[in-house]
């Protein structure tokens, strides 16, 4: 069971399926984010600093450089969702390469963004060439993956761009195989290393062949 009910909801609305899953993260996996938000918060009089790997304690005020504080940043990103679809495209290569994978497999892209967005980004996905079905969560991702795969012991791999996601899918499924990718490359070199059994890839030309094998498609 997912630890977030309205994401158990649309889990449970999805048809049954035994193919491999691939499940799959939309910002900065699928869709670019860091750069159109920069550019958001620059229309805004916002600026975002990429000197450390996180959002909250990143944005000021352009003019006096005062932080924004968490509820504020929260806000700030809850107004760039409600116009994603304005600022937002795909991550280079993505759409055609997850194609390819899609007719050995079962897609599933998960997001975590507030449920209220999820009709936005439905739409946006649709017209950037992402059909596939789209599950939000306001929790950890790792119980999602559980319920999506089911009882059936089939393969499963997860893309993400967050460590801490692709470790909730590890405790969750203990043999699932974890890809990072990120389209933001000032933004990926902040990070540390992967923790071991994460295969990190500079994108998705690199991505597609290694996610088939690991699903054996």
């Amino acid at each position: 069971m997912s630890d977030d009910p309205e994401t158990a909801r649309q889990i449970a609305e999805l048809s049954r399926d035994t193919r491999p899953l691939l499940v799959l993260d939309v910002d900065e996996v699928l869709l670019e984010f860091v750069t159109p938000f920069i550019g958001f918060l620059a229309a805004n009089g916002l600026k975002f600093d990429t000197m450390s790997f996180r959002l909250h304690g990143n944005i000021s005020h352009a003019g006096s450089g005062d932080l924004i504080e968490n509820e504020g940043v929260t806000a700030v990103l809850d107004a760039f969702f409600a116009v994603q679809s304005e600022w937002q495209t795909a991550a280079s290569g993505a759409a055609e390469a997850v194609a390819s994978l899609a007719g050995r497999a079962e897609i599933v892209m998960l997001t975590a963004m507030p449920h209220r967005h999820r009709a936005t980004r439905r739409a946006h996905l649709d017209q950037l060439g992402f059909p596939y079905p789209l599950v939000t969560t306001e929790a950890a991702k790792g119980p999602a993956l559980r319920m999506l795969r089911g009882d059936h012991p089939r393969p499963v791999a997860f893309v993400d761009d967050l460590p801490p996601n692709l470790l909730s899918v590890r405790a969750a499924i203990a043999d699932a195989h974890l890809f990072h990718v990120m389209a933001h490359a000032e933004m990926r070199r902040l990070l540390p290393p992967m923790p071991a059994g994460i295969v990190s890839v500079e994108d998705w030309r690199d991505a597609a062949p290694r996610i088939a094998a690991a699903l054996g498609i």
